[in-house]
């Protein structure tokens, strides 16, 4: 039975969309080198999803099995469309940097089965926590393998958060050393430091 606390406890550990569902891996690999390029595909990843399931579970009711699917990936597209525009409107350098990952959510996996698997079946709250609590799971992954490969990898923490928040952004850098262990920032970094998260993940688990 659904419940704030199962659906809480599930989007943000038992069922977390990066740690053992394993969906969305690849702006998840691809973006979290810093922790303000995590910071900001995490954000959006985070309002379409929610928004997403919303709008699912409002119109779930009045669907036919036959177009389902289809509609749900068109509510899906034009989140991610709207989030994309207002991305390049309101932070553009950043979208320089993520955009292209921006314009993939459409075909991330955890939208469209959250969106098939509880969205479509559950009422419009349930749902509507349902995608903020796979969204901050996912969230907060990014963020943090976006920590430890910057400050690992870079010596720095906070880099480039002038991208998100403009002069005031450049006073929060922190740096710790003035080079760090490259490996880390470079792909084969990415799928090192998942695969440590998640054997933490399971750990403390078990």
């Amino acid at each position: 039975m659904n419940s704030i606390r199962t659906i809480t406890v599930e989007g943000l550990w038992t069922n977390n969309p990066a740690m053992v569902q394993l969906l969305g891996l690849c702006p998840l690999l691809a973006v979290s080198n810093t922790f303000s390029s995590a910071l900001g595909l995490g954000l959006t990843t985070l309002a379409v999803l929610t928004f997403s399931n919303l709008f699912i579970s409002l119109f779930r009711g009045m669907l036919h099995d036959s177009i389902r699917l289809p509609a749900q990936i068109m509510v899906i597209a034009s989140f991610v469309t709207l989030a994309d525009i207002l991305l390049q409107y309101w932070f553009f350098d950043l979208h320089q940097r993520i955009g292209l990952f921006v314009a993939l959510i459409v075909t991330n996996c955890t939208l469209l089965g959250r969106a098939t698997s509880f969205a479509s079946r559950n009422a419009i709250g349930y749902a509507t926590l349902d995608g903020f609590m796979m969204g901050c799971g996912f969230l907060g992954v990014l963020l943090l393998m976006g920590t430890v490969r910057e400050i690992i990898g870079m010596g720095t923490l906070f880099s480039n958060m002038q991208l998100l928040l403009g002069e005031s952004g450049y006073n929060l850098e922190l740096r710790f050393r003035e080079s760090g262990f490259l490996l880390l920032v470079l792909p084969p970094g990415a799928f090192l430091t998942l695969g440590c998260v998640i054997a933490l993940k399971n750990r403390l688990s078990a």
